[in-house]
């Protein structure tokens, strides 16, 4: 029997990392461990490339300061990431050597070297979302008269009444339902944190229905949004879905910047549709899960609505102004000349 090679250093750093730090102690969800675990695969694999060894060979005295900044030179220029996911890179690199350090003093010194390294600023751009008229048309796109189109049409609305997020909405299950009045839904959100949305009486009607036609009333565990297969559906089908439904829309009517819409553009039109409802901004906060209150006072900055109702209080009054006579007899004299 041919036994395997022992695993390098590195390998047992990243095994641990994974498994005990991020999951056992931090109980990081598995979006989180996804992301860490893609950006450092990507960072592997170019150090790889530019020392010309596999990764399993690769030793981290190797993964210094300079290899760090190349890679994320390599994120922005080769493969056109953003600003914001070159940081979110370094963020998942930061935090493994890190943990790196608190297990080996030996590697202390090139963590803080590359712990050094800061993330760029990022602009941070105004939040899109979609005005009533554009969402109904996008919403009544799918053909419910087909299966397909009702498992479409059951999910965009999901989405769009309660602002959940992609991974929030495919990761929900029949028994996370309560369909009765008051219907509502129990949302797992970032960091392991739970949140209950209310369900509108046509939301959870269409979504009662749509178990219903599955046969999976029953089944607490069954997932609710499914593909053709009847798998839970991914990330990418949601963008599919989405990206079908306004493409079929924007045949009949135009919509503005039809081509950003995006799954979490629902989201924030929810929640401008919430403020421009006079809905207060804590309730805001804990409908769509928000960890700090400034993320969700961005809707404020950018509801350009309000700003306009608010102009209008500023305008100068229609009556001008008297003009302005001096009450002195002195004065009026050095007026006068």
């Amino acid at each position: 029997m041919i036994s395997k090679p022992p695993k390098s250093t590195l390998a047992n750093l990243l095994e641990s990392f994974f498994r005990k730090h991020l999951v056992a102690q931090r109980g990081a969800s598995a979006a989180t461990a996804g992301s860490y675990r893609d950006a450092l695969r990507l960072f592997l694999m170019f150090a790889s490339k530019q020392i010309k060894r596999h990764p399993n060979q690769l030793r981290i005295e190797e993964l210094d300061r300079d290899m760090v900044l190349a890679f994320l030179d390599h994120l922005e220029r080769e493969r056109g990431n953003s600003t914001r996911t070159r940081n979110c890179r370094l963020a998942a690199i930061h935090s493994f050597f890190r943990y790196a350090a608190s297990l080996d003093p030996a590697v202390m010194n090139l963590a803080n070297m590359v712990l050094g390294i800061q993330g760029k600023r990022t602009t941070r751009q105004v939040l899109g979302y979609i005005r009533q008229p554009d969402l109904e048309a996008i919403l009544a796109a799918p053909d419910r008269s087909k299966p397909q189109g009702r498992r479409y049409y059951a999910l965009l609305l999901f989405l769009a009444r309660t602002g959940a997020r992609v991974s929030e909405a495919i990761s929900v299950n029949v028994g996370d339902f309560i369909f009765d009045w008051p219907s509502q839904v129990l949302l797992r959100g970032k960091g392991a944190k739970q949140r209950i949305v209310p369900l509108a009486k046509d939301t959870a009607s269409v979504l009662r229905d749509l178990v219903i036609e599955r046969r999976v009333l029953s089944q607490p565990e069954a997932p609710v949004f499914v593909n053709a297969r009847g798998q839970r559906l991914s990330r990418f089908g949601v963008i599919y879905i989405l990206r079908r439904a306004v493409c079929k829309t924007i045949q009949s009517m135009p919509i503005v910047d039809a081509s950003s819409i995006s799954p979490h553009t629902l989201r924030h039109s929810l929640a401008m549709g919430l403020l421009q409802s006079g809905v207060d901004h804590t309730t805001i906060q804990s409908w769509l899960g928000h960890a700090s209150p400034n993320t969700t006072h961005q809707y404020m900055e950018a509801d350009l609505e309000m700003k306009r109702q608010a102009l209008q209080k500023c305008d100068a009054p229609e009556t001008l102004p008297a003009p302005y006579r001096p009450n002195d007899e002195v004065l009026a004299f050095l007026e006068s000349l």
